[in-house]
């Protein structure tokens, strides 16, 4: 049954980077009773040390409110993780990685209320490994999804993408056909959130969870010698200035458009 305001919160949080990431999801329960959220999405593609996910890490994650996790290029990074994505329903990985491989591209979970939400992940072509096209795929899964469930009216797009010009015209790609279309990967919050012509609402991308006292969630030292020297360095997550970050958007439940998309961060133990 539609409540009286119709309208459905989104919380949409940014990618999750290692343990100071994950510490970050503390906040969760915080920002989702201030805001009224109904339902909650995740990017933890490198929740584990920065790269990937495993069971243990993944376990944790499940204990928290989220509603469906999606991931990106760095979901395969952990290779004994990778059969597992064949039996979390509510783990999503890019749709448009070619037919054969582990897991799938959408989910549709339901409100406390029993809206049904549908989440589709994504991934750009440019600057990232070969896939196939995110429009095509992407106009193939919402079929699928609303032949799976025809009432399904709210929709939000994990588009996970190095170009913003990419990610920008996969937002008018979709405007009017999908409620949110949120970038991720880069780790750097963009000040481009608006809500398209058609009732889509964008942003190129939600930023990162995690450590801001680094580089895009990383120790300054180790990132600086490879960039300095060329050659493969390991990679240390940081751990200072800690903050969940992403955004709250509100849905129209009976159009599926959204009437705002607001970026936030919240900062551990401020």
């Amino acid at each position: 049954m539609a409540r009286k305001d119709k309208v459905v919160k989104l919380l949409f949080v940014g990618d999750v980077v290692g343990k100071a990431g994950r510490k970050a999801l503390g906040l969760l329960e915080k920002v989702i009773a201030r805001e009224a959220i109904d339902f909650t999405v995740a990017n933890v593609e490198n929740a584990a040390g920065g790269f990937g996910l495993t069971a243990e890490v993944f376990a944790d994650l499940s204990k928290l409110p989220v509603d469906v996790f999606t991931s990106g290029n760095h979901v395969w990074d952990k290779k004994e993780f990778v059969p597992l994505l064949d039996h979390i329903p509510n783990l999503v990985r890019p749709a448009n990685y070619p037919p054969g491989n582990p897991g799938r591209g959408w989910a549709i979970q339901e409100t406390p209320a029993g809206i049904p939400v549908g989440v589709l992940n994504l991934q750009g072509q440019v600057f990232m490994a070969a896939t196939d096209s995110p429009f095509r795929v992407g106009d193939a899964c919402l079929e699928e999804m609303r032949a799976a469930r025809p009432e399904l009216k709210v929709v939000l797009v994990d588009m996970h993408a190095e170009a913003t010009s990419e990610k920008q015209a996969t937002g008018w790609w979709f405007d009017g056909r999908v409620s949110a279309v949120i970038g991720t990967h880069t780790h750097v919050p963009t000040a481009d959130a608006r809500v398209l012509p058609k009732g889509t609402a964008y942003q190129g991308d939600s930023g990162m969870t995690g450590a801001y006292e680094g580089i895009i969630g990383f120790d300054p030292k180790t990132i600086l010698e490879r960039f300095r020297f060329q050659t493969p360095r390991g990679m240390e997550t940081a751990t200072r200035d800690v903050r969940l970050c992403g955004a709250v958007v509100d849905v129209d439940e009976a159009t599926g458009q959204a009437r705002s998309i607001t970026p936030f961060q919240e900062r551990l133990g401020a």
